[in-house]
């Protein structure tokens, strides 16, 4: 008999929440995406970037795998970054037959700066929320952070 943690029973309340999250997740994005334009860079690299800068380094083909990108796409992704300064690639210390790639303080910087702008933007938008639902919030968003806490690159 499975528990209802690790195979739980179709339910249409929770399917009907998870289609409205999913819905508000993207519409909120897209919103905050607009600030993204300051960088100069694609969403394509904006994305590799984070991996790397929030996640730390890891293979051209382990990264390729976390953005859901085939490797000749990553290999020219890089390429561009690589270029800019954005990005290095190195042999790793533990397996010199593999290639790691690791984000510049640079790119660090870029992507810190582009946080900032975000969330900058996004707590406007909460400051107008009465005082209840920034509270109904708060731990909606701790709920939120349990459910994607799992690194892409391992």
């Amino acid at each position: 008999m499975s528990t209802p943690a690790s195979n739980p029973e179709p339910d249409p309340e929770t399917d009907a929440l998870a289609d409205r999250l999913h819905s508000a997740a993207i519409h909120l994005l897209r919103r905050l995406r607009k600030e993204d334009d300051a960088s100069g860079l694609s969403a394509p690299q904006l994305s590799a970037l984070s991996v790397l800068v929030f996640g730390g380094p890891c293979s051209p083909g382990a990264l390729a795998a976390a953005e859901q990108v085939r490797p000749p796409t990553m290999t020219r992704l890089l390429s561009e970054l690589e270029r800019a300064g954005l990005v290095t690639r190195a042999t790793d210390p533990r397996d010199r037959r593999r290639l790691m790639v690791a984000a510049t303080d640079q790119a660090r910087d870029l992507l810190l700066h582009g946080r900032r702008r975000r969330t900058a933007s996004l707590a406007a938008q909460l400051a107008r929320l009465p005082a209840s639902e920034r509270q109904l919030l708060r731990g909606a968003t701790e709920v939120l952070e349990r459910l994607v806490h799992a690194p892409p690159c391992t």
